[in-house]
């Protein structure tokens, strides 16, 4: 039975790792990050992938939370990860992704490039930034420290791993794994 899983970007590279390590035979279709700029965007963006997919695949599971679609994703009929936003797997706040990503993802897209005043609006009331480390590098903290200085605020650490997509990533491939067993 071939699968695709159609994921947010900022977890698709997540979700290749999983599924390699456990030896899923899934294609990962990545959607553009920056959608969660424009949740409703996402599920006309998903919607039309999963259309160009065509019958290439037996099965296609979505790689999502609801993502601020308010329910819109859902309505395409296909299992998704559960909660609210894709991050919930992890649980909330900065993601290995976002760090890696910050200026263009956050800072660009919200206009604080041209407008710093704008930092305060939307993040005036934050005491920290929360990285949740899906695998803390000296990479991604130099990352996650330069994010949390461009805000003007102290780092917190929790290295969550992945153990929260990768129980989400299960559920969502059980049913294909137990029909390849049955051939």
């Amino acid at each position: 039975m071939s699968t695709a899983v159609v994921a947010c970007g900022a977890l698709a590279v997540h979700v290749r790792q999983i599924a390699r390590r456990r030896g899923w035979d899934v294609d990962v279709v990545p959607v553009p990050a920056l959608l969660h700029n424009r949740p409703e965007q996402i599920p006309g963006a998903v919607a039309q992938l999963v259309e160009e997919l065509g019958d290439r695949y037996d099965r296609v599971v979505l790689g999502y939370g609801d993502c601020g679609t308010y329910g819109a994703l859902d309505e395409l009929g296909l299992e998704r990860l559960r909660g609210e936003h894709c991050y919930d797997v992890f649980a909330h706040f900065l993601t290995d992704f976002l760090a890696r990503t910050f200026e263009h993802t956050v800072v660009r897209e919200l206009g604080l490039d041209r407008h710093p005043e704008l930092r305060d609006v939307y993040f005036g009331f934050y005491e920290r930034v929360v990285w949740l480390a899906q695998r803390r590098t000296p990479t991604a903290e130099r990352a996650a420290q330069a994010a949390a200085a461009r805000l003007g605020l102290p780092l917190e650490v929790r290295e969550v791993g992945d153990a929260g997509l990768e129980r989400e990533l299960e559920r969502l491939m059980a049913p294909a794994q137990l029909a390849g067993q049955r051939l």
